[in-house]
């Protein structure tokens, strides 16, 4: 016999009912809520996650390891498969230079200003005049064995921000006006 839709229901036990702490002795986890007696931890609001009795807690005792370098440039990565990719749905011009303005303009990559490095995943099979800043050897290698030219083109160090230069020319000007408008005591 066929279960109608308005008899349709979850397994037993598929659904159990949520705990209600605090609601009486009889329910298990009434009184203290399961908190215990007294103390920090059985009050709201604690926050000791680390602290180990006055011990020197593990993360002091460990020594620190590693340099995060935070003046690193990421170069946009491209991928043979998508450059082969883009040819196929007309997005590139296998016959004209492929230059990282040129894959930024087609949606290859976000940006130009950390440079483009060229990795090998994928097949290329057009025959294409590729211009990027870096390039690893497996895809200079199969980009040469499907026909086309690799030039390196030498990377851009990243501008100074604007903010750091023009503060940096004010100063010395502040301090030379500081010194003309000083008097020698009389």
């Amino acid at each position: 016999m066929a279960t109608l839709l308005n008899q349709l229901s979850d397994n037993k036990g598929a659904r159990r009912k949520s705990l209600r702490v605090g609601r009486g002795l009889g329910s298990g986890k009434g009184k203290t809520g399961g908190r215990g007696y007294k103390g920090q931890k059985s009050r709201t609001g604690v926050s000791i996650k680390g602290f180990e009795g006055g011990q020197m807690p593990i993360h002091r005792r460990l020594p620190k390891r590693g340099f995060t370098n935070t003046r690193r440039v990421e170069p946009e990565t491209v991928n043979l498969g998508e450059l082969q990719h883009a040819i196929d749905a007309d997005r590139l011009d296998s016959k004209k230079a492929i230059t990282p303005e040129v894959l930024e303009a087609a949606g290859l990559i976000r940006t130009t200003a950390n440079g483009v490095k060229l990795l090998g995943k994928g097949e290329l099979k057009a025959k294409i005049s590729l211009e990027v800043t870096a390039a690893s050897a497996g895809a200079a290698k199969a980009l040469e064995k499907a026909g086309g030219t690799l030039k390196i083109l030498e990377a851009k160090a990243p501008a100074p921000k604007a903010e750091k230069a023009n503060k940096a020319a004010k100063k010395p000007a502040k301090k030379a006006a500081a010194k003309t408008t000083k008097t020698p005591k009389a």
